[in-house]
């Protein structure tokens, strides 16, 4: 607990020292991120105005995508400078010792939010919903975080199944642990904790196709703001960009008529048009006939555990779905690029069974980042199946941006109340 206190108290003195109404040299608003996977939060924050500090995650490949996009792009300067991407356990992450780049910042400001987007299976309906007494759950370590750096806002990202009455009990004692208050214990028993000095402002499921991304992914969301931030401030929880959700067959139009036009001057041209507009005509109507249902939606993409098999887009039910879309839910498709390498006669196998079956194409990995809201940009590290496990594991960055707006929204009218005050 010593090393609580220390970290704590450099981060509590400090923001005392410069209150939240400072902000950091060149960006206004930062963050530390766990759990960071292929950066879906991250970009979506990053949209929403944070900035990191810090960027952790277990997964090689991922951290190699984080650091493949940030080295590359332009937009992520401020981060090439001042945010450590830690290839590390998150158990493990210690920010009194591997905040590098970013440690003056913590010292001199504080930190604006930390968010995570913390392991899905033990609260998933896919699993065996162990809960607490799933060695993968890491709440309990996110909220040793939130007492080392005290952040001015928490976000905590989740599968809806934590919503689940089964885990009320545990929600409860995860609200207590942050608020303070008396929450029931499995033992049957009541029990008290002291609280870390937040309010849970929301903790509510959003739905990322109401924020233009074209899939039904329903993500349980806990927003808490620190108490001397939040005071007489009214927290607005995110509300939908779309009316109405954006379709597979308008998403994927552009890239799917891609795929097939570098077909169209040569001996497959006849086929490549029959196939790309029977793809289109098959995901457009069924885009018709469910109009305002959402069935023009993709479903819930997955990214799969690294013990089973490779790329696939679901168990059964996901299939079909796919299916009435006109697309192949069998595997993942080879990105074109790599295509190009083949010998002819494997070439012409591959396309054979992932553009040109009778199922449909199969989705790239590329594709599979439109579905998940990715900006185009957005590059991938790994083979094929570890870059659609990062795609498919990935918080949507619409609906971080959406929730980024909000927590921002907050940061700004404290920072306004306090400039008045002085």
């Amino acid at each position: 607990m010593t090393e609580l206190r220390v970290d704590e108290t450099l981060a509590t003195a400090d923001a005392e020292e410069h209150p939240e109404t400072t902000s950091t040299t060149s960006a206004e608003f930062t963050s530390i991120e766990i759990c960071a996977g292929a950066g879906g939060q991250a970009v979506g924050l990053h949209q929403a105005g944070f900035r990191h500090l810090a960027l952790v995650e277990i997964d090689l490949n991922a951290v190699k995508t984080l650091e493949l996009n940030i080295e590359d792009h332009e937009v992520w300067s401020w981060e090439r400078q001042h945010c450590d991407i830690l290839p590390k356990d998150v158990k493990k992450f210690e920010p009194s010792e591997d905040l590098v780049k970013g440690a003056e910042i913590f010292k001199k400001h504080g930190l604006d939010l930390l968010a995570g987007g913390v392991p899905c299976p033990p609260f998933s309906h896919a699993g065996k919903q162990l809960g607490k007494n799933d060695e993968r759950d890491l709440f309990p370590r996110m909220l040793e975080l939130v007492q080392i750096l005290r952040p001015r806002a928490v976000m905590i990202e989740n599968v809806r199944g934590i919503m689940d009455p089964k885990f009320s009990t545990y929600r409860d004692w995860i609200q207590a642990k942050l608020e303070g208050g008396t929450y029931f214990g499995d033992d049957g028993q009541f029990a008290v904790e002291e609280g870390l000095g937040y309010t849970v402002c929301k903790w509510d499921v959003l739905e990322a196709s109401d924020f233009g991304v074209p899939q039904l992914r329903p993500r349980a969301i806990l927003v808490a703001i620190r108490d001397d931030i939040l005071q007489d401030i009214k927290y607005e929880w995110p509300s939908p960009t779309h009316e109405t959700p954006v379709s597979v067959a308008r998403s994927l139009q552009p890239s799917m008529e891609q795929r097939y036009k570098k077909y169209y001057n040569g001996p497959r041209s006849k086929e490549a048009r029959k196939k790309y507009k029977k793809w289109h005509d098959q995901a457009s109507q069924r885009e018709v006939a469910t109009a305002g249902k959402g069935g023009g939606i993709a479903p819930t993409l997955v990214g799969g555990s690294k013990k089973h098999g490779g790329a696939d887009l679901g168990p059964s039910r996901a299939k079909a779905a796919w299916d009435n879309l006109g697309i192949s839910g069998m595997g993942v498709a080879t990105d074109p690029e790599e295509l190009k390498m083949f010998d002819q006669e494997k070439r012409t196998r591959v396309e054979n069974r992932e553009l040109f079956g009778e199922n449909g194409p199969m989705l790239t990995v590329r594709q599979a980042a439109i579905i998940q809201g990715f900006p185009t940009e957005w590059e991938f590290s790994g083979g094929k199946t570890a870059q659609y496990r990062q795609v498919g594991n990935a918080f949507p960055p619409p609906v971080a941006q959406a929730v980024g707006k909000s927590i921002i929204d907050v940061l700004k009218a404290a920072r306004e109340r306090n400039n008045k005050s002085n």
